[in-house]
């Protein structure tokens, strides 16, 4: 019953359905209609991704101990994934969606479980003794919540978390101030250090291993017809998540009813077409680094927690966790209307609760992407976008009218005044208490701006609407180089898109080499940097010198001159931190008169560091960079022999470079971040030009299972 390369037909809940595959193996379904369409979509997922959807389902529902193995590790991220509790109120979810997405996903699940009815389990789920039971609606729901929290929005909370914990070490205040410059708040140390930190980020808690996928950042361009070859619009897109595994996060598929075809991305999991193109529209996604998470702190004592000069009692939530083998532990979660409670409220103390501003009451607004094919052009689509609550998105757009815009989706807390969303505040105050969100209608957007193009690039856009919802954005060197190069070069086509995508020129290199070059000595090493490029090529020396100069830079002068050597040692090997925040850190290092040397002056610090960093031989870049693509389940554990793992591939590109390359030790494994789908469209043609690691299939013995890599690994595109 596997989808193989001869047609075959399926009846859906209303017609036919014919599911086929191109040269690659990628499916193309069509149909009479989208309640079909989603049918046939989660047959296809059954089929090629089941592996991947069923072990992704246990690790959000905190199921992993009780289906795979009960290994302690397991048991952590159980309770964990418990505590969070992706989705409280599932039937509230799914009376809320919209009658025609409603059916879209019924037939969806419908679709994959008539495959597990007519088929044994994948083997590796039969080894584990696991038989899958039916997937349901809630399952889709909570997907959609999981992608916008696993990764970012929790990277936005270990920041916060390591905020406290600077202030709690007795670091500086103005130094804190330089670091983290959206930081308004006054700074109420004596409360502060009264918080006890159940999970501090130093050092660093168990959390998820590589079955939820963690996103990183990403790109995304539009460009209006003005300026490109076709005189039509020409959209760019490629999400930066982890690379490192198999199967890849994407899978591309052709969707077709009676005069509409969309084409892209989709998310095994979930229907449709997340990043792709209708006939009319074309539509890319980054992460929008909104802060979705703020900390509070509550006074607690006896079960209870203050209001004014009143006590409360928390509600407890009790989850029995059933181990394999019949055994079964219990977690106890405390609660209140801001959030989960860090802590034991029965000893007296300060304990923060983390509020995530998409715990409950949304998740079924996510599907209105579903609708985005009928969108007759980007204002319409960009409405629809608003409707989107669990994950802040930027959602880069163009159409066949020649227009382009961005709109921004998302929850955002009302703030009060003065605060920044970066360090907890008391519960206790008034005004605290009782979350309220700012109205979509205020995030960040722009349609046809005047430059004629749009780039989102993980940096700051609060100046595209009243509301200021990142505190925290990434360094803002991708985008502008991306449009530096958009400025250069008109009229566009294709096969520049690709070439920007493939961009391994570094502006964070090229702004912090002056301050180092005048330190270098009079040798052969010092010398491969003073002759560097800047780029991030392979076999680039002077790209290998400057990582290590640089990471020596950080250890001096965050470690040794104010954190600890071994704190930031810890952040940099064993967190994802300074992968997204390296433009904080970099700030500093720029201005001789900042506090962090008040005492010792930047060129005595930056010497140290670069006599360090020289201290060894240079490889090439590409030799720094190679990394194992691990198999979801069996990763590392299996001969290589066997073939579930492949590699090891030399990741390209770097921190700061159009394509992204990260390589980074977080939750007790190493992790990538890069380009997980190259997308170009250029809307003056039906073509969509991809580019993704990976294959088709999560079957080791498919010939489908990496049958994408190589074009990927060379950057080369094909069309879909």
């Amino acid at each position: 019953m596997r989808l193989k390369n001869d047609p075959m037909t399926l009846k859906g809940p209303a017609g036919g359905i014919r599911l086929e595959r191109n040269s690659r193996g990628v499916p193309c379904i069509t149909a009479g209609n989208y309640e079909d369409l989603a049918f046939g979509h989660g047959f296809v997922h059954a089929s090629d991704r089941q592996l991947q959807v069923l072990l992704t389902r246990l690790a959000y529902q905190g199921r992993l101990s009780e289906c795979l193995t009960a290994h302690p590790e397991l048991i952590a991220m159980d309770k964990k994934a418990r505590r969070i509790n992706f989705l409280p109120d599932p039937e509230n979810q799914i009376a809320r969606l919209d009658p025609e997405l409603k059916k879209q996903l019924t037939a969806y699940v419908d679709g994959f479980n008539y495959f597990l009815t007519q088929n044994r389990p994948v083997f590796e789920l039969r080894l584990l003794g696991y038989r899958p039971e039916p997937l349901r609606i809630e399952d889709v729901i909570s997907l959609a919540k999981v992608m916008g929290f696993v990764g970012l929005a929790e990277s936005q909370a270990n920041m916060e978390k390591l905020i406290l914990q600077m202030v709690q070490e007795g670091v500086d205040e103005e130094r804190i101030r330089e670091l983290f410059p959206y930081l308004r708040d006054d700074i109420d140390y004596n409360l502060l250090k009264k918080v006890s930190l159940v999970e501090p980020v130093v050092p660093d808690s168990l959390t998820w291993i590589g079955l939820l996928p963690r996103i990183s950042a990403s790109n995304a361009w539009a460009v209006s017809g003005e300026l490109t070859v076709s005189g039509l619009p020409l959209l760019c897109n490629d999400p930066h998540l982890e690379v490192n595994r198999l199967p890849s996060i994407w899978q591309e598929v052709v969707l077709r009813i009676p005069g509409k075809t969309i084409k892209g991305a989709a998310f095994p999991g979930a229907p449709g077409v997340l990043i792709g193109r209708s006939d009319d529209l074309a539509f890319g996604v980054t992460y929008a680094f909104m802060d979705m998470i703020d900390y509070n702190i509550e006074h607690c004592r006896n079960g209870c927690y203050r209001r004014g000069e009143n006590w409360v009692p928390f509600s407890r939530r009790r989850e029995k966790i059933r181990l394999k083998k019949g055994r079964t532990e219990e977690a106890v979660f405390y609660e209140n209307d801001l959030g989960v409670l860090e802590g034991d409220p029965y000893e007296e103390g300060y304990y923060l609760v983390m509020s995530w501003a998409a715990a409950r009451g949304c998740g079924g607004s996510d599907f209105s992407y579903l609708q985005i094919p009928e969108a007759k052009d980007v204002p319409e689509a960009m409405t629809l976008y608003r409707q989107m609550q669990s994950g802040g998105w930027c959602f880069v757009l163009a159409d066949v009218r020649g227009n382009i815009g961005l709109q921004m989706s998302g929850r955002l807390f009302k703030r009060v005044d003065k605060a920044s969303g970066l360090l907890p505040q008391p519960a206790w105050e008034e005004g605290i208490a009782g979350p309220e969100f700012v109205d979509p209608k205020e995030l960040p957007a722009v349609l046809n701006p005047e430059s004629g193009f749009i780039v989102s690039a993980n940096h700051d856009l609060n100046h595209l609407g009243p509301a200021d919802p990142i505190n925290l954005p990434v360094a803002d060197h991708r985008a502008r180089r991306i449009t530096s190069m958009l400025k250069q070069s008109p009229p566009l086509d294709i096969a520049f898109m690709q070439t920007m995508q493939n961009d391994l020129f570094s502006l964070q290199a090229e702004r912090l080499l002056p301050i180092i070059t005048p330190l270098l000595p009079e040798t052969k090493e010092a010398e491969i940097l003073r002759a560097w490029d800047y780029s991030y090529a392979p076999q680039s020396r002077g790209a290998a010198l400057f990582e290590r100069i640089y990471r020596e830079i950080l250890l001096t002068v965050f470690g040794d001159n104010g954190l600890g050597r071994e704190v930031m040692d810890y952040l940099l090997t064993e967190t994802a931190l300074l992968c997204y925040y390296f433009g904080n850190f970099d700030q500093v290092l720029l201005h001789p008169d900042s506090t962090w040397f008040r005492e010792k002056d930047q060129e005595e610090l930056l010497q140290q560091a670069v006599a360090r960093g020289l201290s060894a031989d240079v490889p090439e870049y590409g030799q720094t960079r190679r990394v194992t693509i691990s198999h979801l389940l069996f990763g590392g554990k299996l001969p290589g022999w066997f073939g579930f793992d492949r590699g090891p591939i030399q990741l390209p590109g770097g921190r700061a470079t159009i394509l992204q390359g990260q390589i980074c030790r977080t939750m007790n494994r190493t992790t990538t971040f890069g380009p997980s789908y190259r997308m170009v469209v250029d809307l003056g043609t039906q073509a969509l030009f991809s580019n993704l690691p990976g294959g088709v299939s999560d079957r080791r013995f498919s010939r489908l299972y990496c049958n994408n890599m190589q074009n990927w690994l060379k950057g080369e595109y094909q069309e879909l």
